[in-house]
């Protein structure tokens, strides 16, 4: 099953997020990862993926009963402006440790952060 959460932020207005599907799911680690980037970070788009079922036959996860354990992230945020792609990842890894770290929890976790102007770019070109 693959569930993705998006949330984007209108600038010119101070309308409150939209979302294209629900902003709490049935997963308490994916409603964590939302809320902690979304307090921290204040992005324009935040995307969530949740990649678990893409994994759950893999030998890591032999034993796991936990369905959130794979997540793939797309984060724009203006807090990425200066950091490099290092630093932007450890702010995110900083951000997620105690999801990262309990058991049953996030195991793996792909990044893709980018500032409103790399983003901007990125659909000029497309």
């Amino acid at each position: 099953m693959l569930r993705s959460a998006v949330l984007t932020v209108a600038r010119a207005s101070r309308r409150p997020f939209s979302t294209t599907m629900a902003s709490s799911s049935q997963s308490p680690v994916e409603d964590a990862i939302r809320e902690k980037i979304t307090t921290a970070l204040k992005p324009s788009t935040l995307e969530i993926y949740n990649d678990s079922h893409l994994h759950a036959h893999h030998k890591a996860m032999e034993g796991s009963t936990s369905r959130e354990t794979h997540f793939r992230l797309v984060i724009t945020s203006s807090k990425f402006q200066s950091k490099r792609q290092p630093a932007r990842h450890r702010l995110v890894y900083g951000l997620l440790k105690d999801e990262m770290a309990r058991e049953g929890g996030i195991h793996a976790l792909q990044l893709r952060t980018l500032t409103p102007e790399e983003e901007a770019k990125q659909k000029a070109e497309a």
